[in-house]
């Protein structure tokens, strides 16, 4: 357990093995979770960025043409899956 003092700006300061053993580096961001008589800090998740096609760039489909009839039995399919 590390003791920690809020500073007159309400800031601490998480101690150096705390921040080592996780990893925590300069501009890690963290959520506060106020659960009445104590406060829970986790980092925020990040994900990765996100690569998109460009708009002009649309998917092709690179397998055999689909009749009408099986597209719609595809759908149909589909959506029975989600009652």
């Amino acid at each position: 357990m590390e003791t920690v003092k809020l500073s007159s700006k309400g800031q601490f300061i998480l101690p150096k093995s705390i921040r080592d053993r996780h990893h925590w580096e300069a501009g890690t961001e963290f959520v506060i979770i106020d659960r009445g008589s104590e406060l829970v800090i986790k980092p925020t998740r990040v994900f990765p960025p996100t690569e998109l096609e460009p708009p002009d760039t649309p998917s092709i489909y690179q397998g055999r043409p689909l009749s009408l009839e099986e597209m719609e039995q595809a759908v149909l399919s589909e959506a029975g899956r989600h009652k």
